[in-house]
């Protein structure tokens, strides 16, 4: 099958990806568009792989506003160069990433910050309850188990299924959009305000 400048440009628009890159996948996939994304999207997360111990210094501190003021947030994302941190690839992500915290309500941005106190309290709870319900002590294992991932998918931020498409998870957003910008992108830090909510 013959492959087009006006196909390469269509993939391209989806998928961010290179020009080369675009034609190179729908070489390989016949021109099949859903293969084409599909190989584009699993390059892109095997070269973000590649890039994640490298050093983020650059990037964005993002603010979003909600409900006429009711809901505020301000998140720092992180890149390798300022280059990167200007592009609109970039910007677009660091404000998904804003409005997923305020729709969200993260509590911490990745497993590795929730302290061990409170992940061995959900766990006691979790399998308590499991046990309460008279499941033997192997399925009781497995369930708070269970309970647990969805416990990590309610309060950190990379976990959480993406507001804009729930069938993939914020990491694999920021992962793609890695495999797209050609750099190591992390997630610092982020604040959620709500008018009120200590009171």
């Amino acid at each position: 099958m013959e492959i087009t400048a006006s196909m390469v440009k269509e993939l391209r628009e989806r998928t961010g990806a290179g020009m080369m890159d675009c034609k190179r996948a729908l070489v390989e996939t016949d021109g099949d568009f859903d293969k084409a994304v599909t190989l584009l999207r699993e390059k892109g997360l095997a070269a973000a792989s590649k890039r994640a111990g490298r050093e983020t210094a650059e990037g964005v501190v993002e603010s979003y506003i909600h409900m006429g003021g009711r809901i505020g947030v301000l998140i720092e994302v992180n890149c390798e160069t300022d280059f990167v941190a200007k592009t609109d690839q970039f910007r677009t992500l660091a404000r998904d990433l804003a409005m997923q915290v305020a729709a969200s309500r993260p509590l911490y941005v990745s497993r590795d910050e929730v302290p061990e106190d409170v992940i061995e309290r959900e766990r006691q709870i979790y399998r308590t309850q499991a046990l309460n319900e008279g499941k033997p002590e192997k399925v009781a294992d497995r369930i708070v188990e269970g309970k647990l991932e969805k416990f990590y998918q309610e309060v950190c931020l990379l976990d959480q299924p993406f507001i804009r498409e729930p069938e993939k998870s914020v990491s694999d957003l920021v992962r793609e959009t890695i495999g797209t910008l050609g750099e190591n992108i992390t997630v610092r830090r982020f604040a959620r305000f709500e008018r009120g909510e200590a009171l």
